[in-house]
Formats: C-alpha cells, structure tokens, sequence
C-alpha cells in the first residue's frame, strides 16, 4: 500500500503543472509546428492529456498491441477541450492505481504492435515511465509555446517568465 500511496501524491503534483502547461495553450496555435518532424502542439497536448489514462492500462491489462486497438485521437479544439480531456484521463488513471493491487506491479507489461514489442517491464516500472513521459512531453510543449512567446509556468520552481513577474512587482 506504501507504494501505491507514493504514486498517488506523485501523480497529483505532476497533474498540477500538466494542468498549468495546457492552460496556456493558445487556442489558435494549436496547429503549430516548429520542425517538419515535430508533431504540431493539437497532437503534443493530445498526448499529454492522455498519458495518466495509460495508468488504467497498465493496470487493468497486461499489455497494450497498437495493432489490436487502434488510436483515434479524440477532438481537441481548445485549452478548454485539452483540460477536459485530462481531467477524465487523470481520474481514470488515478482510480485505477488507488484501486490497484499492489502484488500485481511485479508482473510484466508489454508495449507492442502486433509481433513488435517496443517494451516490456514491470508494471510498477510502466507506471513510474508514466510521468517520465509527461515530464518529457511537457518540456517539448514548453518549447513549443517559448517559440510562439507564450510564457511557461514554473514546473518545479518559478519559470523565468514568473521571476520576470514577480522582480517587476518588487
């Protein structure tokens, strides 16, 4: 119980700023792409905002198989529409793991398409990779939004946009 506790109070501090990033997305940039490579901040912010679901995954299945169940992004529109659509990822995700039974997280997870595993590791470990990929996902988007001028929120202490703020009111 001690470590799903401890995922738990991690999820939530991560879920603050990841609410804080998308807020800030314009909703006229969201078809932005600073690179022909790089998916456009619409598809960047889907994914943020889809990352807690993946916990219900995790521990709900005992693998994902892309080629089994095709991705449809949902429709995202707005800041609004990307909020929303974290709010129902993060509470899916955080039900599972506050109902989750802890001797299951030694059990193996497996990332596939079809014959193609791209990885296979403890459930546990699969949670933890979670928020790995929303910090790294969300430091993609605060690029993103740097490039269009956007200021970025503190993630885990002020931003150089909330210094600037908090020096010109001093």
């Amino acid at each position: 119980m001690a470590t799903i506790t401890e995922l738990l109070k991690e999820m939530e501090f991560e879920a603050q700023t990841t609410r804080k990033m998308l807020a800030q997305i314009p909703d006229d940039k969201l078809d932005f792409r600073p690179h022909p490579k790089s998916m456009d901040i619409r598809a960047l912010a889907i994914h943020i905002a889809e990352i807690p679901g993946w916990i219900s995954i995790i521990v709900e299945k005992d693998e994902l198989d892309f080629a089994g169940e095709p991705y449809v992004a949902p429709p995202v529109n707005s800041s609004k529409d990307l909020l929303e659509l974290f709010e129902k990822s993060y509470q899916e995700g955080y039900n599972a793991l506050r109902n989750a039974d802890e001797k299951q997280f030694s059990k193996p997870w497996t990332m596939r398409a079809g014959d193609q595993i791209f990885s296979t590791l403890p459930k546990s470990e699969n949670i933890r990779h979670t928020y790995c990929q929303t910090v790294h996902h969300r430091a993609q988007l605060g690029v993103f939004l740097r490039l269009l001028d956007v200021p970025i929120p503190g993630s885990y202490g002020p931003s150089a946009d909330e210094m600037e703020q908090f020096n010109q009111a001093n």
